[in-house]
């Protein structure tokens, strides 16, 4: 019997029936706007307990009900007979399909404990804990150990006064423990796929565990190296003003190198896709990065690298890469291209200093150089979005062609937790929802642009949605101009802006006229699989299979032949 089965839910319940203009909320992340890509944390949590005498199954809804029209979420939950349920509420844009999942959970299981866990819901557990389908919610960072004797305790019918980290609710009243477990380091921890794999075999279920919609044709998968930041963003809800407040975390905690390399080393066996190494690997020390590095070479692993930069390193750091690492890509994430904005952005740089570090990347072997742009920043206005547009332009001239550039609005919502959210005022930005079930309600609205929670004194928020496709249109332009997309994507792009555009503007007709339900027959417009600022390879990073890349229709099969494989057993 299964202990304990984590369910991932869609943002948006019931989205296969309604009309939703999802926007490009999701367009530079590797999931769409359902948000289909379930938190790693389901990875160390199964590893976790498994390793502990707990079997621990993961079930990705978001993505089944993606994939199948016909998917019958009530009948599978109905089915499902585990000693608890899990429910993700890592990222607030899922309070609406969370809640719901657990309503039909407790329907059909009145008896069965729900747990919920992640950052937001950390945020919200005492107004979570009032919804009479939650039961448990496991507050901080790391679930893992929380977890663990939370299970025990029902396994036993002891009582959860002991649990640390733990919210509950014992004869109607909200109890709520110390919030004691944060784990100075992260090295009693390991995200090991191999045991999804396991997991994979033993529940029959391939696409329950697959992360997010094309991960079949595009093996990426995640390193994890810290948990907790030494920066203070003010629109992040992960900064280190929130772990110090919410998740009692003084500092970062981290994983020695030689674990991250042992995952490593696990996925170079299991995939030849990329590997991306979460978080900034010179956020602890250049001496932690450094031994990662040369422990990286001693395997001489062949898979493609994503290393991210919450600042830019130094010459001599990315000379240490260009020597260890044989393939690697890099993200950054300048935020704008306005100086006089980027201050309060992780640590302050000049655009020169920016510009030599591409030029770094580019000339040690960097194989792709993106470069995230962000929309709804403090003090940003209308025209300096299009400005940023302008400066890509300039660097794509001046690198010929590369690097990658993307922009996106910061959406659906400003952090519950971050500067922003908690002192609107003093960073210039005005928060229209500030409880669980506002932010829920919002998500029932037709149209991205209701969702957004937030605007700023130097746009509103119509400005916001209005500047994300002016400024989409304008990149697009440049892409194209500069050769990095064909005239079939160019023209592809341009359509879906302007078809994007039509229905905001028949969305915006049926609010003002208080109907928030758009009738009439669905069109791609109002799919989640519909990208509207870029296309999803534009975010991919080179994969190898055997030292040759196979085409998708290869890979398709393949997965095919498991999949069937696995129902006949």
């Amino acid at each position: 019997m299964i202990d304990l089965i984590l369910l991932h839910p869609p943002t948006i319940y019931d989205f296969r029936k309604k009309n939703i203009l999802f926007g490009p909320i999701a367009d530079v992340i590797p999931s769409t706007p359902v948000f289909e890509m379930y938190p790693l944390g389901f990875v160390s949590l199964t590893s976790y307990l498994e390793k502990r005498g707990f079997k621990v199954r993961i079930i990705n809804i978001a993505l089944k009900m993606l994939l199948d029209q016909g998917y019958d979420v009530e009948k599978e939950i109905k089915n499902l007979n585990p000693k608890a349920f899990g429910i993700d509420l890592h990222w607030l844009p899922h309070c609406h399909g969370g809640l719901r999942i657990a309503e039909i959970v407790k329907k059909y299981h009145p008896e069965t404990p729900i747990i919920f866990g992640g950052l937001s819901a950390t945020y919200y557990h005492l107004e979570l804990i009032k919804y009479p389908q939650v039961d448990f919610v496991v507050r901080g960072d790391s679930a893992e150990e929380p977890l663990f004797q939370l299970l025990k305790s029902l396994k036993n019918k002891g009582d959860f006064s002991s649990v640390p980290n733990l919210t509950y609710k014992e004869k109607g009243e909200v109890k709520t423990n110390q919030l004691s477990w944060v784990p100075s380091d992260l090295n009693h921890i390991n995200i090991d796929y191999s045991q999804i794999a396991s997991s994979v075999r033993r529940d029959k279920d391939f696409w329950g565990y697959v992360p997010f919609y094309g991960w079949e044709t595009y093996p990426i998968l995640s390193a994890l190296t810290c948990r907790g930041c030494t920066y203070n963003c003010p629109s992040c809800g992960g900064s280190a003003s929130f772990y110090n407040q919410f998740c009692k975390r003084k500092r970062p905690a981290y994983r020695d190198p030689e674990q991250v390399l042992a995952d490593i080393k696990l996925l170079n066996l299991l995939v030849k896709g990329p590997v991306f190494v979460i978080g900034d690997i010179c956020q602890l020390s250049e001496d932690y990065a450094q031994k990662l590095l040369s422990l990286i070479k001693k395997q001489r692993i062949q898979n493609h690298f994503v290393f991210e930069f919450f600042k830019l390193p130094e010459p001599e750091f990315v000379e240490k890469i260009k020597k260890h690492v044989k393939n690697f890509n890099v993200q950054l994430s300048p935020e704008t291209h306005d100086q006089n904005i980027r201050p309060p952005f992780r640590s302050y740089f000049e655009n020169k200093k920016l510009e030599e570090t591409i030029n770094l990347f580019l000339n040690s072997g960097c194989n792709k150089v993106d470069l995230f742009f962000m929309i709804g920043l403090t003090g940003q206005t209308y025209n300096s979005v299009l400005q940023t547009i302008d400066y890509c332009d300039y660097l794509l001239g001046k690198f010929n062609k590369k690097p990658i550039p993307f922009i996106a609005p910061l959406a659906p919502f400003v952090d519950p937790g971050s500067l922003a959210f908690e002192n609107p005022e003093e960073h210039g930005y005005k928060i229209f929802y500030k409880r669980l079930e506002e932010h829920k309600k919002a998500l029932e609205m037709p149209s991205w642009k209701y969702w957004l929670n937030y605007e700023t004194n130097w746009m509103t928020r119509e400005q916001i949605v209005d500047v994300t496709y002016k400024s989409a249109e304008k990149l697009n332009q440049i892409k194209f101009k500069h050769g990095l997309i064909s005239e079939k994507r160019f023209e592809q792009t341009k359509t879906r802006i302007e078809n994007s555009l039509k229905a905001l503007e028949q969305i915006d007709k049926f609010v003002k006229n208080n109907c928030n339900k758009i009738e009439g027959r669905r069109n791609h417009v109002f799919t989640p699989h519909y990208p509207t600022i870029c296309e999803k390879d534009e975010l991919r990073w080179p994969v190898i299979f055997s030292g040759i890349k196979l085409p998708q229709t290869v890979v398709k099969t393949f997965f095919f032949i498991i999949r069937n494989i696995l129902k006949i057993f």
